[in-house]
C-alpha cells in the first residue's frame, strides 16, 4: 500500500481537500500509475458542483493525466513497471475491452462493459483501491488523476513516448483528443469548408486544430472573451465573433457572414442555448453541428424540427 497526497472531494459543492490517502496495490489486470501531471476539465468541476446526477462522493476526481507505471498486477504484460526505464502512460476514461458489442462495432469506441463498474466509481471487480481516514473513496471515470498515485484497469492506459513532456501530453487524456476527434472523426471536416467553433477553451482550440488539419479554409471562433482570440489565432482560427458586439442572435450573424451558414459548427461550452445557436448557424441542406459540451442534468435543446 502506498500513502500519498490526493485532492479529495468529500461532498458535492465543497472545495477539494488535500489529504493523505492509501492506494492499494493493483490486482489482476490492473496497473498502478505515478501521476506526474494532470489537467482540470469542466467535467471535474461539473461533478464537484453536484449538478451531475451520477456524481458519487467521497471521490478522487481527475481524468486528464499522465505519468509512469509504478507496478502491475497479475497478468499484465503490456506495461513495464519501475521508477526507471518504465513506461510513460496516459490514463483513458474511454477504454475498450474489445469484447462487448460496442467495441466490436466500428461505428463507436464507447465500451459499455467497463462503464458498468466505472459508473459506480469502482474497479472492474467492484471494489475501490483508495481509502482515506478509514473511509473508502470512489474512483472517477476509471482514472482519478487528482492523486499522486492511481490504479486503473490495464485497458485504461495508453503508452506515450518516454521523451514526451508529461505536463503537456496529459491534455491528450481529454481536452485535445475530444476536440480534435470531434473535427476529424465525428464531423469528418472536409477540405475547403467553413467551420464555426463556439467556445475557445482547451476543447475549442483542439477543434480548431482538427479543422485546420482537415483543410478547412475558413475557421470562425466565437467567444464572449476577446482575450482568447489571439490564442485561437495561433491554433488556426481566422475570424472571430463576439456575441456581445451584436444585437441580433449569433446564429443570424453567422448565417449572414457566411452567405447561408457554416458547413460545420461545434459547441464546446455545454450551454443548451448555444447548442441551438450552433445548430441554426449551419447551412441548410448539408450543414453539420457537433455538440461537445456537457449540459446540466435535465436540460434539453429547443429548436424548430425544420432545422433537423
Amino acid at each position: 500500500v502506498i500513502k500519498c497526497k490526493a485532492a479529495v472531494a468529500w461532498e458535492a459543492g465543497k472545495p477539494l481537500s488535500i489529504e493523505e490517502v492509501e492506494v492499494a496495490p493493483p490486482k489482476a489486470h490492473e496497473v498502478r500509475v505515478k501521476i506526474h501531471a494532470t489537467g482540470v476539465c469542466h467535467t471535474d468541476a461539473y461533478t464537484l458542483s453536484g449538478t451531475d446526477p451520477e456524481g458519487l462522493f467521497p471521490v478522487i476526481l481527475g481524468h486528464e493525466g499522465a505519468g509512469i507505471v509504478e507496478s502491475v498486477g497479475e497478468g499484465v504484460t503490456k506495461f513495464k513497471p519501475g521508477m526507471t526505464k518504465c513506461d510513460a502512460v496516459i490514463p483513458l476514461y474511454v477504454p475498450q475491452c474489445g469484447e462487448c458489442k460496442f467495441c466490436k462495432n466500428p461505428k463507436t469506441n464507447l465500451c459499455q462493459k467497463i462503464r458498468v463498474t466505472q459508473g459506480q466509481g469502482l474497479m472492474p471487480d467492484k471494489t475501490s483501491r483508495f481509502t482515506c481516514k478509514g473511509k473508502q473513496l470512489f474512483h472517477f471515470m476509471g482514472t482519478s488523476t487528482f492523486s499522486e498515485y492511481t490504479v486503473v484497469a490495464e485497458i485504461s492506459l495508453a503508452k506515450v513516448d518516454e521523451k514526451a513532456p508529461l505536463d503537456k501530453v496529459c491534455l491528450l487524456g481529454c481536452g485535445i483528443s475530444t476536440g480534435y476527434g470531434a473535427a476529424i472523426n465525428t464531423a469528418k471536416v472536409e477540405a475547403g469548408s467553413t467551420c464555426a467553433v463556439f467556445g475557445l477553451g482547451a476543447v475549442g482550440l483542439a477543434v480548431i486544430m482538427g479543422c485546420k488539419s482537415a483543410g478547412a479554409t475558413r475557421i470562425i471562433g466565437i467567444d464572449i472573451n476577446p482575450d482568447k482570440f489571439e490564442i485561437a489565432k495561433k491554433f488556426g482560427a481566422i475570424e472571430f465573433v463576439n456575441p456581445k458586439d451584436h444585437k441580433k442572435p449569433i446564429q443570424e450573424v453567422l448565417v449572414e457572414l457566411t452567405d447561408g451558414g457554416v458547413d460545420y459548427s461545434f459547441e464546446c461550452i455545454g450551454n443548451v442555448g448555444i447548442m441551438r445557436a450552433a445548430l441554426e448557424a449551419c447551412h441548410k441542406g448539408w450543414g453539420t453541428s457537433v455538440i461537445i459540451g456537457v449540459a446540466g442534468a435535465g436540460q434539453e435543446i429547443s429548436t424548430r424540427p425544420f432545422q433537423l
